[in-house]
């Protein structure tokens, strides 16, 4: 029989399961809808770019002071307040008549999603620690399958021709519902560690696990934000056909997500990273060389397939390195979700200068980079006996 402790550690489960769930159905969003933004706004492939950095900006100057208010505050009411926030945010993106209030909109809605991904994976990490075994795979797993969701959602509005202005408000309003009601069951604690500074130099062991992130991120940001655009622009098919990459991108991280912590137990994490780096690499050159929508969404797949459990490695091994979880976890992130979410804007200038095959060339090159890195996600602190952190046998795979 449940003690009353375990059934309310299964139910901050669900609840922080539903807090990732939330957050990814927002990016999927706003994912399917990026040429309809585009053309709204009149942006070329230069000037979308441009914009979309505006993500990358608002994360950098906000994940940090997510770590102070996981500790000023209880959690339960900052990942609530947080994700209200993001979901929110979505709505000027669409609203936007013009690149420079799209800049604008997108600053405001890089720095709500920077802050309230902090936050959950924090409480993620605590939530993990408490179960004894690897459950971030399978929370980055759920936030995929929101994302999944959410374009499923984007392709059925952009075939029928539906304004994202409208599309978009509604998936507010759902996704407010949904988090807000089951956030209720979140642990309601301050996080352990002291209250770090708002800005503070990661320490060493962070920056080296955040290199293999910002690879993985940046390949992650670029296939989520362009590959309907890719479609579309480079391979010449329907907005509803495009939408349709990003829904396959989303699927395979969702799939390899809920299966990656049964993988890394097995295999280890640097074996794991290995296979995905070669499986994302295989994917993105498929990109960069398809001229034809069947290689192109598939190579799309693969480049989801090959980073997917990598992200969770990588917060669970910031999480677990030292007794400040959200500290280092926004050290990391940082690191990698502020200079990976810039991808898109980088493919973009690369894109203006040459063009989008070539775009897809350096995230090739990337993916390479994070299969040689690989063996930074060795554990080397060992503070918590999760299946995040193997024996030492696997680990040495």
């Amino acid at each position: 029989m449940l003690t009353v402790q375990a059934v309310s550690l299964a139910r901050s489960r669900v609840a922080i399961s539903l807090a990732f769930a939330v957050h990814g159905a927002v990016v999927g969003t706003f994912a399917t809808r990026v040429p309809w933004i585009a053309e709204h706004v009149g942006a070329s492939a230069g000037e979308l770019g441009l914009a979309l950095v505006a993500p990358a900006l608002g994360a950098v100057s906000t994940m940090p002071l997510a770590a102070r208010l996981t500790h000023r505050f209880r959690s339960r009411a900052v990942v609530r307040v947080l994700m209200v926030v993001f979901c929110l945010s979505v709505v000027p993106v669409a609203l936007a008549p013009n690149l420079v209030t799209l800049f604008a909109a997108l600053y405001v809605f890089g720095a709500a999603a920077g802050m309230a991904d902090v936050a959950m994976n924090a409480e993620g990490v605590v939530v993990e620690r408490r179960y004894g075994r690897s459950i971030m795979s399978s929370l980055h797993g759920l936030w995929s399958v929101g994302v999944l969701v959410a374009s499923g959602a984007g392709v059925l509005a952009a075939h029928a021709d539906l304004d994202a202005r409208a599309h978009f408000g509604i998936a507010a309003l759902v996704l407010i519902a949904v988090g807000w009601i089951g956030g209720r069951d979140l642990i309601n604690e301050r996080l352990p560690g002291e209250e770090a500074p708002a800005f503070s130099r990661p320490s060493r062991p962070v920056l080296l696990v955040g290199l293999v992130g910002f690879c993985a991120i940046f390949a992650e940001g670029a296939g989520n934000d362009w590959a309907a655009v890719y479609l579309k622009t480079v391979v010449g098919t329907s907005a509803g056909t495009a939408a349709a990459a990003v829904t396959a991108f989303a699927f395979a991280m969702a799939a390899a997500r809920l299966v990656g912590d049964h993988v890394v137990r097995r295999f280890g994490p640097v074996a794991t990273v290995r296979a995905g780096g070669v499986i994302a690499t295989v994917g993105a050159a498929t990109v960069a060389l398809s001229r034809h929508p069947v290689p192109a969404i598939a190579g799309f797949l693969f480049i989801g397939l090959g980073v997917a459990v990598v992200v969770p490695l990588v917060f669970a091994a910031a999480g677990n390195v030292s007794t400040n979880p959200s500290q280092a976890i926004a050290g990391v992130a940082t690191i990698s979700y502020g200079a990976g979410m810039a991808a898109p804007g980088i493919v973009g200038g690369i894109a203006q200068v040459t063009s989008l095959p070539i775009s897809f060339g350096v995230v090739t090159a990337l993916c390479v980079l994070m299969t040689l890195g690989a063996g930074l996600l060795r554990p080397r602190h060992p503070a918590t006996p999760t299946e995040t952190q193997p024996s030492a046998e696997v680990a040495a795979r």
